[in-house]
């Protein structure tokens, strides 16, 4: 067990176990995690404590501020607060990845771990979307369970992580909601599927009522196949989520939003399957480009043995006739990056966090 200062045994050591990858194998057909009832909550303010006990060494956290999306619509509810990030499987991020600029001292999970979690507790998700988690049951869930969240996981069937030695188990996906705001109603784990074939990609889409409004919505995560030359495999992975995702929200009668590195640019047709679906969905940081028409310039930026890899993958949907974007986190600029790019002693993970403030539309059939 890592040390995280004096106060270890109050939060940390009785949660920090290890699973082998055999016992986390065991697990990859859950719905429902394990009954955590019998852990005392956490205090966020405690935990982001700790974790800076131990980043201390570490530059601070960079700074990014919201911008205002508000077209003068009023709310009557507090946002819902939705983050998206793939946060860097720890097993590739050391094994595979190969990222040369990269210090493997900066890696190191017991240090990356706290970073992660730095992060979340910053913005205060009411949900929280993660793709590449391979240290689910040893430190996401114990820790995130105490802190309030419902959470779920869906691991990929052949993981890459399983390749590298001393590896933690799969990697997946992840959803976790706050259950003092919504209410689990409906929970989906999906295997998609290209060319009526079962693939190695997943995702989880689960409907929730939120207490405070009453309304009714779906929140979706996934992570879809890597690499160039698989654009028509990941076109048919995208389908065949549309089509569950429009079965799941009754055509678009449920609102939805969809969290996920797509390993796609806007330029991709799984992009414009998405643009053009039925569901009516927009994404939500082209928003934040001055004509509101336009994608971020990047959400990952890293340097491998080819050469550097700066590209737009991951994307907030939303459904734009039943949901308001209030505001958006802003991008890293290139400064803050720096020239060796992700991963970074300043940042665990070769993609941003991409973290949105949603209202639901008063009217929202109106513009179906």
């Amino acid at each position: 067990v890592y040390s995280m200062g004096n106060s270890t045994s109050r939060l940390y050591s009785a949660l920090a176990k290890t699973l082998s990858s055999s016992a986390v194998s065991q697990h990859q057909d859950c719905l429902e995690q394990p009954d955590l009832a019998q852990l005392d909550p956490i205090d966020p303010k405690d935990l982001l404590e700790e974790c800076q006990i131990v980043l201390q060494k570490r530059p601070p956290r960079f700074q990014r501020d919201f911008v205002d999306l508000k077209k003068n619509t009023a709310s009557n509810h507090r946002p819902i607060r939705v983050m998206q990030w793939n946060i860097l499987a720890q097993a590739l991020g050391e094994g595979k990845d190969n990222f040369v600029q990269c210090p493997m001292e900066a890696l190191k999970w017991e240090e990356r771990k706290c970073l992660i979690l730095e992060e979340i507790l910053a913005y205060k998700p009411d949900i929280l979307c993660l793709q590449e988690v391979d240290h689910y049951f040893d430190t996401f869930e114990p820790l995130l369970s105490r802190l309030g969240y419902q959470c779920t996981f869906f691991p990929k069937p052949w993981s890459p992580c399983l390749d590298v030695e001393q590896n933690n188990g799969p990697d997946g996906c992840a959803l976790f909601f706050l259950k003092d705001r919504f209410e689990l109603i409906n929970s989906a784990n999906i295997r998609l599927t290209a060319m009526k074939l079962k693939t190695n990609q997943v995702a989880i889409a689960q409907t929730l009522k939120c207490y405070e409004t009453g309304r009714l919505f779906c929140i979706a995560v996934t992570h879809l196949k890597a690499r160039t030359g698989w654009e028509r495999f990941r076109s048919a992975q995208g389908c065949d989520l549309l089509q569950n995702l429009k079965s799941i929200t009754q055509g678009a009668k449920i609102p939805l939003i969809i969290c996920g590195d797509f390993n796609a640019e806007p330029t991709e047709e799984v992009y414009r399957e998405f643009s053009n679906s039925s569901l009516n969905l927009n994404s939500a940081y082209k928003l934040l480009s001055p004509d509101g028409q336009s994608e971020p310039p990047y959400t990952t930026w890293k340097i491998r043995p080819s050469g550097e890899c700066r590209h737009t993958l991951d994307y907030i949907w939303y459904s734009q006739h039943a949901l308001n974007v209030n505001s958006a986190l802003g991008l890293l600029t290139e400064e803050q990056i720096g020239p060796n790019r992700l991963p970074s002693f300043n940042y665990p993970s070769d993609h941003l966090s991409l973290v949105c403030d949603f209202s639901f539309n008063q009217d929202p059939d109106r513009l179906l």
